[in-house]
């Protein structure tokens, strides 16, 4: 290797041990905030076969043989049966790095098909019926935190998809309690950003299998919401990172959410409250 190109590779190997780095201390940071991981839980990755959970699971992993509590981990994926699915990718690759795994089969994608209409929507028919076997997964090996790969994007558009076609200020939680009240669902990655665990995806080699299911389809609402998110950050540099600070920054005094304000107790009082009326903050009227 000549002097340019070994320049070259370690700049290389420089900038992908920072984006490990980032990666790790995001997620760390993610979990001591919403206190998601405790000493003796038995987590279980949900693992798709995409960028995100691939690196959800490299990254716990790590984490884990660091962390100053114990705790266990179990890879879960959900075989089902697409067709051309290759079966063998995720068992190889978890047995390759020696951890505890299981493969539920299970036929949603007939029922998917048969449901929906074609060229309807189909994420959230197969987003209900994914989680019912996860859940039940989750019970049968005894897990006490089911992790899911959703990241920073994907609450983001969350929150605006919500909004938008929902008329609701709501997200993806970064830790919540499971649609049948018996799990603890995480988010790991919730502070990351999905750029990253692109770039990671490439360094690490993840074997990627795509979703035939749904993943091409162009007319999701999702589709649109990222679009414009990156329209806005293209113009608008550092607009993303402001509203999911935002995001982590409510103040229900000053929407209109009579469930989580008590407006009809709102009187004067002579003194000037910390919330009073102003609907931009001074540093936002500059």
């Amino acid at each position: 290797m000549n002097a340019p190109d070994s320049r070259l590779a370690l700049k290389q190997q420089y900038e992908a041990n920072k984006l490990a780095k980032r990666l790790r201390r995001l997620t760390g940071q993610a979990i001591a905030d919403f206190d998601m991981i405790r000493a003796g839980d038995k987590v279980m990755v949900c693992l798709s076969g995409g960028k995100d959970s691939y690196a959800l699971l490299d990254v716990l992993m790590h984490l884990r043989e660091r962390a100053p509590i114990a705790f266990d981990i179990v890879a879960v994926n959900l075989d089902q049966k697409q067709p051309g699915f290759p079966a063998h990718v995720l068992p190889d690759y978890l047995t390759q790095l020696g951890v505890p795994f299981r493969i539920e089969e299970q036929d949603t994608y007939s029922v998917v098909k048969r449901v929906i209409p074609e060229g309807k929507t189909m994420c959230s028919l197969c987003s209900r019926l994914r989680r019912g076997v996860l859940y039940r997964v989750a019970g049968e090996l005894g897990a006490t935190k089911i992790a899911l790969g959703h990241h920073r994007n994907d609450i983001l558009e969350t929150f605006f998809l919500n909004l938008f076609y929902g008329g609701k200020l709501k997200t993806m939680p970064p830790k919540l309690v499971s649609d049948d009240g018996r799990h603890v669902v995480i988010r790991p990655l919730a502070y990351c950003k999905e750029e990253d665990l692109a770039e990671y995806a490439e360094v690490r080699q993840f074997p990627i299998i795509p979703c035939t299911l749904c993943g091409s389809q162009e007319t999701l609402k999702r589709r649109e919401v990222k679009a414009m998110l990156h329209e806005w950050e293209k113009r608008h540099p550092g607009r993303v990172e402001t509203i999911f600070t935002g995001m982590q920054n409510a103040q229900p005094s000053h929407l209109l959410d009579r469930a989580l304000y008590d407006f009809a107790s709102v009187a004067a009082t002579g003194i000037a409250p910390e919330d009073g009326d102003r609907a931009f903050d001074p540093q936002d009227e500059e």
